[in-house]
Formats: C-alpha cells, sequence, structure tokens
C-alpha cells in the first residue's frame, strides 16, 4: 500500500514537473513564452527613413499668398519609401496578376476548401493558362466585334477590375457601439493605367506616340507609371501586401503598403536636411556646372534642357540623402492625405495626416487629394519641398505617379 501511494506521489511530482517545464513559468509572472521572434523587414527596393521631427511650410516665399503651409514643428515615425517612383514594369506586375486572375476565374480553376467544395477565393494559381487553346474560353476578355481595331486581337482593359479593402480605423476608434462590419469597406476599382491621358492632358499637342507606347513598351520600362487615380494606387498597395504575405515565411505579418501621408512625404523628400528647399538641399536647381538637378519645365518650356523631354528613368538623377530618387519633378506623387488648404493650422503634431472617404456624389472639393513633388511638365516653384497641391481622387493625369511606404515596427533603427 505504501509503495502504491510512494509510485502515485511520483508520478504526480513528475507530470507537475513536466507541465511547468511546458511553460517554463515556475509560479512567476514571466509572459507567454515561445512568441515568435521579430527581427523585422527589409523589403526589396524600399529604403528606411528614420524617426524625426520635422519644421513644414514653405520654403521660399509664399507666392500664392493663400497660407496654405503655414510653418509647424511636427514629428514621423520611422518607415520604409520606395527608392523609386513605381515604374511602369512593377505596375505591370500587377496588371498582369489581375489579367491571369480573370482567366483563372474563366477556366474555373480553383482549389477545394475544408469543405470539399471549389471556393472562388481560392484561385489554383499552379494551373496553367494557355491562351491559344483556351481562346474560345477566353474570348469576353478580348474586343469584339466592332470594338476591334484593324483586326487586332487585343485584350479589354476595361474588364481588368480589381476588388480591394480596407479598414476606417478612425470611425471604428470614434464610434463604438458600431457593427464592426460597418468598418469593413469594399471596392471595385479599374486598374489599367489610362493611357490616353497623354491626349487628353493637352489641348492641340500631337502626344499619340505616348498614348500608344508608354506603359506597354520595353522602352519605358524602367520609368514611373502614371494614367494612375488615386483609387488605383490604393488597390495597388493592397494587393502588393497580399503579395508579400503570400511569400513571406515568416507566421506573423508585417504593417500593410500604404501610400504615403503628405507629412511622411515631405519628410523623407528634404533627406534629413533641415529647412531644405529642394531634396538635393541647395536653394537652386543647378548644380555648380549648370547641370540641372530634376526633371521639369526650366526656363520658360526648354523641356529637354533637362535631359528629358517627357518623363525619365526613375533612378534618373542623384538620390538624396536617404537614397530616394527624383522626390523632385519627374512625376508627381500621390500621398494618402486629403487637402485642405488650412489643414496645418488645426493637424495634430505626432504623424499628423487628414483624411476623408469621399464617395461618388460628393462634392469636387472634397475630392481633393494631396500630391507632391512637382512633375517634368511643372516649373520650379512645385518642386520645392513645401510647396502643396492637389488633383482630384478620380482622375488620372500623365505627370501623376505613386510610390509606397511602410512603417517600421518596433523602436526606430536610429536610437540602436
Amino acid at each position: 500500500m505504501k509503495k502504491l501511494q510512494k509510485s502515485l506521489l511520483l508520478l504526480l511530482f513528475f507530470a507537475a514537473f513536466a507541465a511547468s517545464c511546458g511553460r517554463n513559468e515556475s509560479g512567476e509572472l514571466v509572459g507567454v513564452m515561445d512568441r515568435p521572434k521579430w527581427k523585422g523587414v527589409s523589403p526589396f527596393g524600399m529604403v528606411y527613413v528614420p524617426s524625426g521631427t520635422l519644421h513644414v511650410g514653405v520654403g521660399d516665399e509664399d507666392l500664392s499668398k493663400q497660407m496654405v503651409a503655414r510653418p509647424k514643428s511636427i514629428s514621423i515615425q520611422g518607415f520604409f519609401m520606395d527608392e523609386t517612383e513605381i515604374t511602369n514594369n512593377e505596375y505591370r506586375q500587377f496588371v498582369y496578376w489581375v489579367q491571369d486572375s480573370l482567366a483563372h476565374d474563366k477556366l474555373q480553376h480553383y482549389l477545394e476548401d475544408d469543405g470539399g467544395d471549389f471556393d472562388k477565393a481560392l484561385i489554383d494559381w499552379e494551373a496553367e493558362v494557355d491562351w491559344e487553346e483556351d481562346a474560345e474560353e477566353l474570348s469576353d476578355l478580348y474586343y469584339q466585334g466592332n470594338e476591334r481595331f484593324a483586326g487586332r486581337k487585343e485584350l479589354d482593359a476595361s474588364k481588368f477590375v480589381y476588388e480591394f479593402e480596407w479598414y476606417d480605423w478612425q470611425r471604428a476608434a470614434h464610434d463604438r457601439n458600431s457593427n464592426r462590419t460597418s468598418h469593413i469597406h469594399k471596392e471595385k476599382v479599374k486598374i489599367y493605367p489610362d493611357t490616353l491621358a497623354w491626349v487628353r492632358d493637352y489641348a492641340y499637342s500631337y502626344n499619340e506616340p505616348m498614348t500608344r507606347n508608354y506603359f506597354w513598351h520595353p522602352a519605358f520600362d524602367d520609368y514611373p507609371v502614371v494614367g494612375v487615380n488615386w483609387r488605383m494606387a490604393k488597390a495597388f498597395c493592397y494587393w502588393r501586401t497580399k503579395l508579400w504575405n503570400m511569400y513571406t515565411s515568416d507566421a506573423i505579418n508585417s504593417e500593410d503598403f500604404r501610400l504615403p501621408t503628405e507629412s511622411e512625404w515631405e519628410y523623407a523628400a528634404r533627406g534629413g536636411r533641415e529647412g531644405a528647399p529642394y531634396p538635393w538641399g541647395a536653394y537652386y536647381t543647378r548644380n555648380a556646372k549648370g547641370c540641372l538637378l530634376a526633371n521639369f519645365k526650366p526656363g520658360r518650356g526648354n523641356y529637354p534642357e533637362d535631359g528629358g523631354l517627357y518623363t525619365v528613368k526613375a533612378d534618373g538623377y542623384y538620390p538624396n540623402d536617404y537614397g530616394l530618387y527624383c522626390m523632385a519633378g519627374n512625376v508627381a506623387e500621390w500621398t494618402e492625405t486629403a487637402f485642405f488648404e488650412n489643414s496645418y493650422s488645426f493637424m495634430h503634431d505626432l504623424n499628423p495626416d487628414i483624411r476623408y472617404d469621399a464617395k461618388d456624389d460628393d462634392s469636387q472639393t472634397a475630392k481633393r487629394k494631396v500630391i507632391r513633388g512637382g512633375s517634368w511638365k511643372d516649373v520650379a516653384f512645385f518642386l520645392q519641398t513645401g510647396t502643396r497641391s492637389w488633383e482630384y481622387q478620380d482622375t488620372t493625369k500623365c505627370y501623376v505617379g505613386f510610390r509606397c511606404v511602410l512603417t517600421f515596427l518596433g523602436r526606430s533603427m536610429n536610437d540602436f
């Protein structure tokens, strides 16, 4: 009997010991063990912009006298930013992904869910799409009948529609009694670049060769994509996040790719130079040798003097001190921020950003989004780091592109 009791006590002791070893608690508050290790990320093609303080506002005389950029001291959290504007070839990866997803849908290439049924949300990307052999099933993706030009077999770009989602964190934070589903928004966007913008943006000007060639011709692969409106840029960021998560081996996901806020963009453009009117730090658009430092409209319209009649390659000029190319000129860039003339007077000084989800039936004023940096067709004033400008979120221009950012998680790299 005593031997049996001893055996039971030993068994209970070893069981308790094994349980305590498994949790490694030992009766102490040690937190949850076996958490994933976070070593940070280093996204390809992006550079790190450290946390810091920025004095925003005009870097020179306020020519418009509208006081839309009043001086203000703000602080910015560290983030990664694309070293160049998103190029035609990078955006083409997105277009091809949507194109292939449409083909897979037509061919019913889906994976089975846990119940054994085919789930349209689970595309079988391993399945092969043969555009020649499957031509009949894929015929709806091409122009038909009278829409065909010169008998060419061309894909109908208007069919390239992508659905993306975004979460309204501001509303969720201020409306605690609402249903979570009311904060989740889904939008469908035509994502093929508006190549006709090259013709539409200029009256009595011959730019048809750019319309026909700029997006698809290999000569322009490394040039910044244009003809993309604000929502198309956001859809690209959503897709890029899904692509990143799909191929990232870490169990935990990082922040989503997104458009930069207006303040982040200006902070990055200055490259750590306090009060710098241009990304290169000087007060002039030429260096000591008289060479132009950006792609813009110099003088009274000598477009090719800077080396490019239209856009140039996305890394066509020297980067600023953060390693960012063409933060002035080439193409203006979308930001996440809604444009209000007096926003500097009421925005917060910690990671400031002002957003407004403008609906289709809202006024045109409500649809204004901040663009920064100036473009190849702008005068030098718009190239200044403190100059604010805007475009309507649903418009496409041949001089507006974008680049993505990714918030850095944890203590800023420059503090180590």
